[in-house]
């Protein structure tokens, strides 16, 4: 996966260097701030020394504050760097080795910057659309195992997005102010190894698809 991932990023700045540059009038970066909900599409395999455990992973929906910075190629073409982090809550549910009770895996923190090549329609309208897809790496932090694991552990992850939007202009000029409405869809899968050596003396790996959809709203200036 990491490899295909770098071949994909070398292709796509290979193919922008040869693309067209923007006009020299105009600035070429476009900032916005957006407040997303994070809305897990959450599954995981749990199992113990490779033997399935049964169960499921069950994780949070969140609400946050989100900053992206996009650099435009051309007038069609840019690339969009999105930066925020995600705070959630993690349940392993109807787990087989405790009567098919809920487990609470406390809570832990993701950092997924993902960039995206995108492909804006240019047109007369002060509504311009606008799709992209590109690659994540989602790194987890301030781990917090809950009240029966002894420890928790999340490797980083690498996956693709999708992402398609649009930028009201409110200033009716290639610059200026713009509503912004974005949704992104962002594959993510994380090994978890998680330690119950005081519950169930044995330590539980989980397989674990977060796969987000990401939906936004807010506000750009584009320079």
């Amino acid at each position: 996966m990491k490899q295909l991932l770098l071949a994909t990023m070398v292709a796509g700045a290979t193919w922008l260097g040869s693309a067209p540059v923007a006009s020299a009038d105009e600035n070429p970066w476009m900032v916005r701030g957006r407040v997303i909900g994070v809305l897990p599409d959450e599954s995981g395999d749990l199992s113990v020394a490779g033997a399935p455990l049964g169960g499921d992973v069950e994780i949070s929906n969140q609400y946050v504050p989100e900053l992206d910075i996009t650099y435009f190629f051309t007038k069609n073409i840019a690339a969009e760097l999105i930066l925020g982090v995600t705070p959630h809550d993690v349940k392993a549910t109807n787990v087989a080795a405790v009567n098919g009770a809920n487990v609470d895996l406390g809570d832990v923190t993701l950092l997924p910057p993902t960039l995206t090549l995108q492909y804006h329609f240019v047109n007369d309208s002060q509504w311009k659309p606008y799709v992209g897809a590109g690659v994540n790496a989602t790194f987890f932090f301030n781990e917090d195992e809950g009240p029966v694991a002894d420890g928790i552990d999340y490797d980083p992850s690498y996956g693709f997005a999708l992402q398609a939007g649009v930028d009201y202009d409110l200033d009716g000029e290639p610059g200026g102010w713009a509503i912004n409405a974005d949704i992104k869809k962002i594959w993510i899968n994380t090994d978890v190894t998680v330690d119950f050596t005081t519950a169930l003396s044995a330590t539980v790996d989980a397989d674990v698809d977060i796969n987000p959809l990401v939906v936004g709203l807010g506000l750009g200036y584009k320079f």
